[in-house]
């Protein structure tokens, strides 16, 4: 079994301060959050900005400050989020591809999100994947409905995107598909063979769907923008102390973590 990438995603356009008093907001911040979860075992660092305020940005500015802060402290991965805020436009979702970072998200469908509609019409994916395949960015296709699958499959016919594919299901988002162990089976099954995958658990589907992860061969995503507690009504100390628990986690179940350059290699990362 390959060794096991671990997503550390900071903080998320949702999570707040007052929700988790341990939440990085500036880039010094992020930048320092995201060295201490690569020091217990993350190979990436998923990235949504915050502006001065501490409002979700997708400034091409703060994106950049923010990733130059990081790789000057490490090596890890830096995943850029083209989701931003739902209230984001697609313009402005798309400026942090601009930097040429290693892989960005792309989410190949509309979901709800709570009271809120996560917009991703067939138009917006395609030209999200065009400019990620122009820029040389490994897309990260975040998928929330199994319709999404089916959506990333047709880039790959249109060439719009290239092979291995590599998936993060996000599952147990309020208005989206259920983050039941069966809901990970069937998302597995369903992606073109040769495809890599992530599953992101949100709150109480962390830990469990974490675990079957591993177990599975697949890999997995932790931190704030899904899950802000360690345990039940217990918030979590930071970022890196959920990196920590995957990583001693996988260990007791006999799979290695990868380091960010074999995830490099896992995922056929160009640069």
């Amino acid at each position: 079994m390959e060794k096991l990438i671990i997503t550390a995603a900071l903080t998320g356009a949702e999570v707040t301060r007052e929700l988790q008093p341990n939440l990085a907001l500036t880039p010094e911040e992020i930048a320092e959050d995201a060295y201490q979860c690569y020091l217990a075992g993350a190979s990436i660092v998923h990235i949504h900005a915050r502006d001065e305020e501490g409002n979700p940005t997708q400034s091409y500015e703060v994106y950049k400050e923010i990733k130059e802060k990081i790789e000057a402290k490490c090596n890890v991965i830096v995943q850029p989020s083209t989701g931003g805020a739902t209230w984001h436009t697609a313009d402005e979702r798309l400026q942090p591809v601009e930097l040429s970072p290693e892989m960005a998200t792309l989410s190949t469908g509309t979901v709800n999100f709570g009271s809120d509609v996560f917009m991703n019409t067939e138009e917006y994916i395609e030209k999200f994947a065009l400019r990620m395949k122009e820029l040389g960015v490994k897309p990260e296709i975040e998928v929330f409905e199994r319709g999404m699958i089916t959506n990333a499959v047709k880039l790959l016919k249109k060439g719009l995107v290239e092979a291995p594919l590599h998936f993060d299901f996000v599952l147990g988002v309020p208005g989206a598909c259920p983050g039941e162990i069966e809901d990970l089976m069937y998302f597995k099954q369903s992606i073109p063979v040769g495809s890599t995958w992530t599953v992101a658990g949100i709150g109480r589907y962390e830990l469990p769907l974490a675990t079957v992860a591993i177990l599975m061969g697949g890999h997995v995503r932790v931190g704030f923008e899904d899950n802000i507690y360690y345990t039940k009504g217990v918030l979590a100390e930071s970022n890196a102390q959920l990196v920590e628990r995957i990583s001693r986690l996988a260990k007791e179940l006999g799979r290695e973590v990868a380091t960010p350059d074999e995830a490099r290699v896992i995922l056929s990362l160009k640069k």
